[in-house]
C-alpha cells in the first residue's frame, strides 16, 4: 500500500479511537457464525494477494467464483422450485398444479417419513406418520396420481429422497413412460445423499457400504440413460440446519462430495462424465454477507478439488451447481410474519451468491405445513427479487467487495483445513463412523444456543422485542387423519389386484442381484412396473444388507 493509503489509514484509526472513547462499540470482538473475527472495515490491504484471473476469473470460467454461466440471470432466472408434498398423492397433485399456475418453474417433492425410510403406509412402523411431513408414496399407482396432468418432459422435478432414492426414481421413470416420455428426456434431481443422513438427518436404512453401492449404481444408470438428470444433490442444507457453521457446511458437504466421486471412480466411472451431473444443495441463513461469500467459496473450492485432486479436464465437470433453500431452523413460531423478512434476506443472499435454483420457506413453517397463501407469498418473494430488485441484471454484484472477497478467502481456507483433517482420518465415511463430524456440529449448535440464551445473539421476537400474541388465530394447515386410512385402503386394493406371483419373483431377483456386483437399478425398475411397493423392495434389500445402527455421540 502506498504512502497516501498509510496516511489515510492512520488518520482513520485516530478518528476511531476518539469515537470509541465517546461511544463504545456494541461488542468486541464482532464474529461471524463460523467464529472468525469481522473487522471494523475492510480495505484493499485485506485482498492484496488476490489474483483476479486465478482466484476470481470471469463468470462461466474457472475457478467459477463469480458464477457457473457466462451470462447467469441475464439469460434466464434461477429455477423457482417450491418444496411441497403432504397427505395423499391426490392432495399433493392439487398443490403442485396450484404452484405451477402461480408461476413456479420446477417441482420439488417432499415425501413422508415412512416413504423416506422404506416402510409402506400399512406397516405398523408407519402408524401416525402417513402423509404428515410429505406425500405418502407406496407404489407406482401413487406416483401416477402424484404427477397426473403434469407433463414430465416440460417440468424439472427435484425429489428429496435418499435411502429409497433408487425406488422413487424408478417410479418416476415408469410414470414418464406411461405419459409417452422416454427417460433420456427427463430433467431434475434426486437428493440421494446418504452420508448427510448419517451426519445430520437420520433417514438411513442400510450401513454405509451397501448404501454407497446403491448410489453408485444410480450414477452408472443415469450416466448411460438419463443425460439430463442429476443423480445426486450433495446436501449441506441439513448439516447447517443441524447446527453447523457456514464453514462447516461448506467443508462437510464438499467432503461428502469427495467420498461420492471416489466411490464412483472406484466403480470405473469417469469424473469428466458423471461430474457434469453432480449437484449440490445449500442453506441460506441470516448473516447476509457471510452467506454470499460462502456460496462463492464453495464454488471455487470444488472447482479446485475436481481439477487438482481428481484430474478432471472437462470444465463442465468442475462446476459446482447448487440449489438453495432458505433456513428452516431460523424461522420462529413467535411473530411468524417476521419470517417473511428473514426469508427475503436469505433468498437475496442466495441470488447474489449465484444459485441455480431456490426454495423460499413459507412464514408459517415453524407452526405447521404451509397454507396456499403462505406458499404463494414465499414464491412471490422470489419473483419480486427476480423482476423488481435489479440484482439479477449484473453478475456477481458483490464481486470485488473488500469484505466479501476477504470472507470468501477465509471460508475457503478454513473449509480446506477441515477437509485435510478428514483426509487424515481416512476419509468422510471413517470421520462419520468415528463421530467426529457429528461432534463438531453438536458443539457449534450448543455454542449458538448458549449465545441466544445469554442474549449475546438476538433473535427478534424470541429473546428481544417480544409481544403478547395469540397464535391460535394463525391459520395452520393440518393433515386430515382420514387420509392415512384412505391410503391404507388403496394399498390393500392394489395388492389384491396385481400379479403377486410376479412381484414375488422380482423381489427374489432383487435379493439375488444384491449379493453380486451387478447394477440393481434395472431390477428395481422392473419390480416397480409390476407394482411392487417401496416397503417390499426396501425389505428385500434389508434382508441382504442389514440395517445401520447409529454411533451415539455425547
Amino acid at each position: 500500500m502506498d504512502e497516501r493509503y498509510q496516511k489515510a489509514k492512520a488518520k482513520y484509526e485516530e478518528a476511531v479511537a476518539k469515537s470509541i472513547a465517546k461511544v463504545p462499540e456494541r461488542k468486541s470482538p464482532f464474529t461471524s457464525t463460523s467464529g472468525y473475527e469481522i473487522k471494523r472495515v475492510y480495505t484493499p490491504e485485506d485482498i492484496q494477494d488476490l489474483d483476479y484471473v486465478e482466484d476470481l476469473g470471469f463468470p462461466g470460467e474457472y475457478p467459477y467464483t463469480r458464477g457457473v454461466q457466462p451470462t447467469m440471470y441475464r439469460a434466464r432466472f434461477w429455477t423457482m422450485r417450491q418444496y411441497a408434498g403432504f397427505g395423499t398423492a391426490e392432495e399433493s397433485n392439487k398443490r403442485y398444479k396450484y404452484l405451477l399456475q402461480q408461476g413456479q418453474t420446477g417441482l420439488s417433492v417432499a415425501f413422508d417419513l415412512p416413504t423416506q425410510i422404506g416402510y409402506d403406509s400399512d406397516d405398523p412402523m408407519a402408524e401416525g406418520e402417513v402423509g404428515r411431513v410429505g406425500v405418502a408414496i407406496d407404489s407406482l399407482e401413487d406416483m401416477e396420481i402424484l404427477f397426473d396432468g403434469i407433463p414430465l418432459d416440460q417440468v424439472s422435478t427435484s425429489m428429496t429422497i435418499n435411502s429409497t432414492a433408487m425406488i422413487l426414481l424408478a417410479m418416476y421413470i415408469a410414470v414418464a413412460e406411461k405419459q409417452g416420455v422416454s427417460q433420456d428426456k427427463l430433467s431434475g434431481t434426486i437428493q440421494n445423499d446418504i452420508l448427510k443422513e448419517y451426519i445430520a438427518r437420520g433417514t438411513y436404512i442400510y450401513p454405509p457400504e451397501p448404501s454407497m453401492r446403491l448410489i453408485t449404481d444410480i450414477f452408472e444408470y443415469c450416466s448411460k440413460y438419463m443425460p439430463k438428470w442429476n443423480p445426486i444433490s450433495i446436501s449441506g442444507y441439513h448439516i447447517r440446519e443441524a447446527g453447523s457453521t457456514a464453514v462447516q457446511e461448506v467443508a462437510f458437504t464438499l467432503a461428502d462430495g469427495i467420498a461420492y466421486v471416489e466411490a464412483a471412480m472406484k466403480k470405473g466411472l469417469d469424473p469428466n462424465v458423471f461430474g457434469k451431473r453432480l449437484s449440490f444443495f445449500f442453506a441460506a441463513h441470516n448473516n447476509f454477507l457471510e452467506e454470499i461469500a460462502k456460496f462463492r467459496a464453495a464454488r471455487r473450492l470444488w472447482a479446485k478439488i475436481m481439477k487438482n485432486r481428481f484430474g478432471v479436464t472437462d470444465p463442465e465437470a468442475m462446476k459446482l451447481r447448487f440449489h438453495t433453500q432458505t433456513g428452516g431452523s431460523t424461522l420462529t413460531a413467535q411473530q411468524p410474519l417476521n419470517n417473511i423478512i428473514r426469508v427475503t434476506i436469505q433468498a437475496l443472499a442466495a441470488v447474489l451468491g449465484g444459485t441455480q435454483s431456490l426454495h423460499t420457506n413459507s412464514y408459517d413453517e415453524a407452526l405447521g405445513l404451509p397454507t396456499e397463501e403462505s406458499a404463494r407469498i414465499a414464491l412471490r418473494t422470489q419473483q419480486i427479487i427476480a423482476y423488481e430488485s435489479g440484482v439479477a441484471d449484473t453478475i456477481d454484484p458483490f464481486g470485488g467487495s473488500y469484505v466479501v472477497e476477504a470472507m470468501t478467502n477465509e471460508i475457503e481456507k478454513r473449509a480446506m483445513e477441515y477437509i485435510e483433517k478428514i483426509d487424515q482420518m481416512g476419509g468422510m465415511i471413517k470421520a462419520i463412523e468415528s463421530g467426529y463430524v457429528q461432534k463438531e456440529i453438536h458443539e457449534s449448535a450448543y455454542k449458538h444456543q448458549l449465545a441466544v440464551e445469554k442474549g449475546e445473539e438476538i433473535i427478534v421476537g424470541v429473546n428481544k422485542f417480544q409481544i403478547e400474541e395469540d397464535l391460535k388465530q394463525t391459520q395452520i394447515l393440518k393433515v386430515d387423519p382420514e387420509l392415512e386410512k384412505k391410503q391404507k385402503e388403496r394399498l390393500k386394493k392394489l395388492k389384491e389386484r396385481r400379479d403377486n406371483e410376479k412381484v414375488k419373483k422380482l423381489l427374489n431377483k432383487i435379493k439375488e442381484v444384491a449379493t453380486t456386483d451387478e447394477n440393481l437399478f434395472p431390477y428395481v425398475l422392473e419390480a416397480v412396473k409390476a407394482y411392487a411397493t417401496v416397503g417390499e423392495i426396501s425389505n428385500a434389500l434389508r434382508e441382504v444388507f442389514g440395517e445401520y445402527t447409529e454411533t451415539v455421540i455425547i
